[in-house]
């Protein structure tokens, strides 16, 4: 398998260190961005493989950071997840129709997220 690199967006560095946790661990490189400003420039420089993005997301929230997302150049194509604690009723749908490919929920379930993200790949 060659190098997938996967950029989380996410302001919670308890939430971002966890991740990259569980996700070097299955052979995946983890970049990681504290708000959207910071996750857009990353993506400018250089589009990853897969995108995690938080929903709630200070300065831009997670739907309006899937529409900027989605306008650079390259990205059409890259899977966009969102991973967040927003689990009411209508909140997943929301979600995809943001434009996101995916809807994981928090707390996040260390055993699952390996072969969660795998199905976006």
């Amino acid at each position: 398998m060659s190098e997938v690199r996967i950029l989380y967006i996410e302001d919670n560095e308890s939430n971002r260190l966890l991740v990259r946790r569980v996700l070097e661990a299955e052979g995946y490189t983890v970049e990681e961005a504290a708000d959207g400003p910071t996750g857009l420039a990353k993506v400018r420089t250089s589009p990853p493989d897969l995108v995690l993005l938080d929903i709630n997301l200070p300065e831009v929230d997670g739907y309006e950071m899937v529409r900027r997302l989605r306008s650079l150049p390259g990205m059409a194509g890259v899977p966009i997840v969102a991973l967040t604690a927003n689990v009411m009723k209508g909140d997943r749908e929301r979600t995809i129709e943001a434009g996101c490919d995916g809807y994981i929920q928090k707390p996040v379930d260390v055993d699952a997220l390996p072969s969660q993200i795998a199905s976006f790949l």
